[in-house]
């Protein structure tokens, strides 16, 4: 058997076990040291190749291809510094929990370290940043062989969208000739066998009580990747303990069913110092990450916390985690109990707060000039129920805790809170319209322009995407580095292309809008529904925003806040 079929039947035999752990999408980036794989791919039939030039773009379009299927999603590239660029992806990945399996093709091992044209030390590439990273060698053609490979690629899958879930990398070396001469037959049996290896999330396991501690406590839930019935749960739980909860807008608590029941304006509240100060908890109850308000994680400090992580990480920025719990946050709410009776007034005071501040904004909103908050609103009451919005870091998804609010529709929102980075977002956004329902996708000028390769995906977009330009990163206008010299160049970074010819270039349809009736009509599409057939395509619709009035608007917000009366 030539070289060439033995790497055939190798890279099949991988590929047998990736399927069998719940793997069908094989993302791409064009090389020859990965052609066995793909090869191996087109014969096995049950892979949808998915072929994007750049590897950074191709990155975090599995990343939101993984996301929204909730399956482990396989990379493949060519060797050097192609998966590099994979890098900013898997650290999002690994930081979120998103499964990937990352397939780098490599030199010989015999090549490395020797000078040898493309050729790096590719072992364990992501550090620690892969849960597992694994090196098998060049492809060998005895059954054994075929079948660890094989049970390779089995394990893989599964510690991927494991109990702990993130990337795994498998680094591939293949001798040449990478294509197998004429008349190799690959066909592999059947391994293994049917079902083997599934990865389906168990039932929640019954837990022994968990007594909670004594006085006063609350519970904030931050960014995740919760089960199904968590959101029920944990809030038929709450209001039989009389526990208030404080839902990021990245929970998932804040859009549908459960929404009546939590909180989602305390970031505006706590800028009241009395309130402040009289709702202070003596412990915390938290599930997921930290949350996207900086003054809630800031008042938080301090408060000893009960920390549910069922991937076993330890999320404690504060350092104040006394008690963690790794177990399935369901079963962490059926679990829980009190020993006094529930202080029933102490819920009722934090929700009395809320809808004070809640009619606050609403008054303040309907007197201000037209910015982000407005459009905020209008996209969140617009998206159809069952759909997914895309909200990218910084400033937008600070703005959108402020103003979201809850509503009762579902909405999957997605945010790239793992490491928190501006990059990926066009390309996280094509792979959330591939494996989800339709994403929307609300995004600031720089991350939009940070990710151009990502506009050559536009043909996956379903639903239009909103661009904030309101002239470069004006998160900065809110922090300590407002006003230093050079602030305009060094900090704020203004965009200079213009996004209408941008978006000519990448034949994406442009819109360019500055008040809420302008933005009405472009998402109308004179009478056909934006990204349906006949609208021309979802367009890229640009939001001018006068980010100065914006920001005198948002200090007179909470100045206001500050000087009202909230508490009884």
């Amino acid at each position: 058997m030539d070289q060439g079929c033995i790497n055939l039947r190798w890279a099949g035999a991988l590929l047998a076990g990736l399927a069998a752990g719940g793997v069908r999408i094989l993302v791409l980036s064009p090389g020859s040291r990965s052609t066995p794989v793909v090869l191996a791919a087109q014969q096995r039939g049950d892979f949808t190749l998915i072929p994007i030039l750049d590897e950074r773009s191709a990155g975090f379009f599995a990343l939101g291809a993984a996301r929204a299927s909730g399956r482990p999603v396989a990379l493949l590239a060519t060797s050097g510094s192609a998966p590099a660029h994979w890098y900013p992806a898997v650290i999002e990945a690994s930081e979120t929990g998103v499964p990937l399996v990352l397939l780098s093709a490599d030199r010989p091992p015999a090549l490395r370290g020797f000078g040898a044209n493309q050729t790096i030390d590719q072992t364990r590439l992501f550090g620690a940043f892969a849960r597992e990273a694994h090196d098998p060698g060049l492809p060998r053609a005895a059954d054994a062989a075929l079948k660890a490979v094989a049970s390779l690629g089995l394990r893989c899958a599964v510690i991927a969208s494991g109990s702990r879930p993130g990337p795994v990398q498998v680094n591939l070396p293949f001798e040449e000739p990478l294509v197998p001469a004429a008349g190799c037959d690959g066909t592999l049996p059947a391994w293994p066998p049917a079902g083997h290896g599934s990865t389906a999330p168990s039932e929640p396991t019954a837990l022994a009580p968990i007594s909670l501690p004594p006085g006063r406590g609350l519970v904030v839930c931050g960014p995740g990747l919760f089960p199904a019935g968590f959101a029920e749960s944990l809030c038929a739980t709450a209001r039989r303990l009389a526990l208030p909860v404080l839902a990021d807008p990245l929970s998932g608590l804040r859009f549908g069913p459960a929404a009546d029941s939590v909180l989602a304006h305390y970031d505006a509240l706590l800028r009241h110092r009395e309130a402040a100060e009289r709702l202070r908890p003596e412990w915390v109850l938290r599930f997921g990450g930290a949350p996207v308000s900086k003054v809630l994680g800031q008042w938080l400090s301090g408060v000893p916390a009960l920390l549910v992580d069922p991937a076993g990480g330890w999320r404690d920025p504060s350092h104040d985690v006394q008690r963690r719990l790794v177990a399935h946050p369901a079963a962490v709410c059926a679990a829980l109990s009190a020993d006094a009776e529930p202080d029933r007034a102490w819920n009722d005071t934090w929700h009395r707060a809320d809808a004070r501040v809640r009619d606050l904004a609403d008054q303040h909103l309907a007197a201000a000039p037209w910015c982000e908050a407005h459009l905020i609103r209008a996209l969140l009451a617009r998206i159809p129920a069952g759909e997914a919005l895309l909200c990218a870091n910084s400033l937008p998804i600070r703005q959108l805790d402020t103003w979201s609010g809850t509503r009762t529709e579902a909405l999957a929102l997605h945010g790239n809170r793992g490491a928190s980075g501006i990059d990926g977002q066009c390309s996280t956004l094509a792979g959330l319209n591939y494996a989800g329902p339709p994403c929307w996708g609300l995004l600031g000028d720089l991350s939009a322009v940070h990710d151009l390769s990502g506009w050559l995906l536009g043909d996956r977009f379903r639903r239009p995407v909103i661009v904030i330009d309101n002239g470069g990163g004006r998160i900065f206008d809110y922090l300590p580095q407002h006003g230093l010299p050079g602030f305009e160049q060094l900090w704020r970074t203004p965009v200079a292309p213009d996004l209408g010819e941008l978006a000519s270039v990448f034949g994406l349809r442009h819109c360019q809008v500055a008040d809420a009736s302008a933005l009405d009509e472009v998402l109308d599409g004179n009478g056909t529904p934006a990204g349906e057939p006949g609208a021309g395509g979802p367009p890229l619709v640009e939001v001018r925003i006068d980010a100065d009035a914006s920001r005198a608007m948002h200090l007179a917000f909470w100045n206001e806040i500050a000087q009202t009366k909230l508490l009884d």
